[in-house]
């Protein structure tokens, strides 16, 4: 008998998952979205000035919004949320404001607010990982994060007592 490996021929196969909302596409030069007035120029979203013959789109963080299907959830839990709310809020907006002024597609799509936790979600992973890391840094606490369907999706964890 020999004690090699047999070759399984019934293996699971991972499938490759399929991004509703991809940031590359088959746009044009210079297409713009009609909502939000971001320009497709150079393989990406941009705040640039489109052509005046530029087609109309519109672009996936738009797209997201309006299907409700954010990529990014930030959960916020914890006692000292109760007393900072107005500065973990500034700093959240404050993020927002940096992160989409470079990249137009990394936006806050809601913030929702009940008693047990408050959850923010955004267009983009970045954007909701970026408002993970700076609480941490910020106001310390406990920080985890967890990727899903093959990193097209986040979900942040920050905790403080």
């Amino acid at each position: 008998m020999q004690n090699f490996p047999i070759n399984r021929k019934d293996k699971l196969i991972k499938e490759k998952r399929h991004d509703a909302f991809p940031a590359k596409g088959d746009w044009r030069e210079s297409t713009t979205c009609t909502k939000c007035g971001a320009v497709y120029i150079k393989g990406r979203w941009t705040w640039e000035k489109a052509e005046d013959n530029s087609e109309q789109t519109i672009c996936p963080a738009c797209r997201r919004v309006a299907s409700n299907f954010p990529a990014g959830y930030v959960e916020i839990k914890g006692a000292f949320f109760d007393g900072h709310e107005d500065e973990i809020f500034n700093l959240i907006h404050n993020i927002e404001k940096v992160e989409k002024q470079a990249h137009p597609l990394e936006r806050i799509m809601n913030i929702s607010v009940n008693s047990h936790k408050t959850l923010v979600t955004t267009t983009g992973i970045h954007i909701a990982r970026r408002i993970g890391e700076a609480l941490s840094r910020a106001y310390q606490g406990e920080m985890s994060f967890q990727y899903a369907d093959g990193e097209k999706r986040i979900r942040v964890f920050w905790e403080r007592d």
